[in-house]
């Protein structure tokens, strides 16, 4: 995803370095005639690229449990941010980085949510449920399929090119296993919330975009994770072996909000989003958007371009990068701003608590906490390895 992104980022400006843990992946995109076409400096530490007058933009591809201090730091040091989804690794960190974008509102902070600028199919869904035209919906189901189950995966000595301890970060120190690095960290909660939050980051955002439950005090009350399987052993809410993917693989997490609408989060059924009104169903993911008001074009006096800019927060309607681009260039919030992607995370992050402890947590979105239950309260930060602790601005 970083090779990708990067080539994105390349037709606006120069690569003038890039930086990887695994140098393999570095000279990778040093040498891509695309991205750093053999002229980018190479750094195997992200510090060094923040430390660089010359470079205004940072663009974070890691896993998702440096996502959060890495673009905390690039804040401080006045640069823009892109950085890819799913944003934090706990709750705590959504509170921390939306801080440090407060803080430093001059400089855009965009989030890689690309289905919030897909305008044929999550754009036209969107409209259609802001302008009320399924009636009152009622029901939602988020379609986010279920992680792989794998393992027990053997010990063994990571590749040279790889700096195994700072991959790890503020995780745990372990062994090295190949399956917990690299594409793999998606499938272990140390590194990750699993599918909750890998295309929970996705379709979540876009159901609670539509409900217009994406901002600050909104999100849901009640998250019932009790219709959950995992395919390793769990006490207390965390995995008893180390060997294994351990997120979760078979589950229906049920959350309800304040208006009264049932969100079900689930690995079952199709990928994608299905909205259930009054007047009608509406279902889209990436491929698609199906049913009786998109067959029968309810929408077709109430979706055009004056709507699509709207939903863009007043900029034009373009590719995803070049909105992020024209915010640098204008200022204004990009489409994917991290105020609303933080809100949309705390659900994320709140259904994988509930999976992890089988039981119905309660959140208060006032406050951002999780009330009467001490112990899912505790899951909301974790500790980081000393050391790699994240800034607090």
């Amino acid at each position: 995803m970083g090779t990708g992104d990067a080539q994105g980022h390349a037709g606006f400006g120069d690569v003038v370095a890039v930086c990887d843990v695994d140098s393999r992946h570095a000279e990778r995109a040093k040498n891509h005639d695309r991205i750093g076409k053999g002229k980018a400096d190479m750094y195997a530490d992200y510090r060094r690229v923040l430390d660089r007058d010359d470079i205004d933009i940072v663009s974070i591809v890691t896993p998702d449990h440096w996502h959060v201090k890495i673009a905390i730091e690039a804040l401080e040091a006045g640069k823009h941010v892109f950085c890819q989804k799913p944003l934090s690794l706990t709750l705590e960190e959504n509170q921390l980085v939306r801080a440090a974008a407060e803080k430093y509102p001059k400089q855009v902070f965009f989030i890689g949510t690309q289905q919030r600028s897909d305008r044929n199919r999550f754009l036209r869904a969107v409209n259609m449920v802001h302008k009320g035209l399924l009636g009152k919906i009622e029901k939602v189901t988020v379609g986010i399929n279920g992680s792989p189950k794998g393992g027990p995966f053997p010990v063994i000595e990571p590749p040279k090119e790889l700096d195994w301890e700072m991959w790890l970060g503020q995780a745990p120190e372990v062994p090295y296993r190949e399956k917990r690095c690299h594409y793999e960290f998606r499938w272990w909660y140390e590194y990750s919330g699993g599918k909750f939050t890998d295309w929970g980051a996705h379709h979540v955002d876009i159901a609670q975009w539509a409900l217009q439950e994406d901002a600050l005090g909104k999100g849901p009350l009640t998250i019932d994770g009790t219709d959950v399987k995992h395919p390793v052993p769990f006490k207390d809410g965390y995995p008893t072996q180390d060997d294994s993917y351990n997120t979760s693989h078979d589950f229906a997490v049920k959350c309800t909000f304040g208006s009264g609408v049932e969100m079900n989060v689930t690995s079952r059924g199709d990928n994608g989003i299905l909205f259930e009104g009054e007047n009608g169903k509406l279902f889209v993911n990436r491929g698609k958007i199906t049913g009786t008001p998109v067959e029968e074009g309810w929408d077709k006096d109430a979706y055009g371009d004056d709507d699509v800019v709207s939903l863009y927060k007043g900029k034009p309607f373009e590719g995803h990068k070049h909105n992020f681009y024209r915010c640098i260039r204008e200022g204004g919030l990009p489409v994917s701003d991290v105020y609303s992607h933080v809100i949309a995370m705390n659900t994320c992050h709140l259904t994988a608590i509930a999976a992890r402890l089988g039981r119905t947590i309660q959140w208060d979105p006032a406050t951002e906490q999780i009330t009467g239950d001490e112990q899912a309260a505790a899951m909301a930060s974790r500790t980081p390895r000393a050391g790699y602790e994240i800034h607090r601005v």
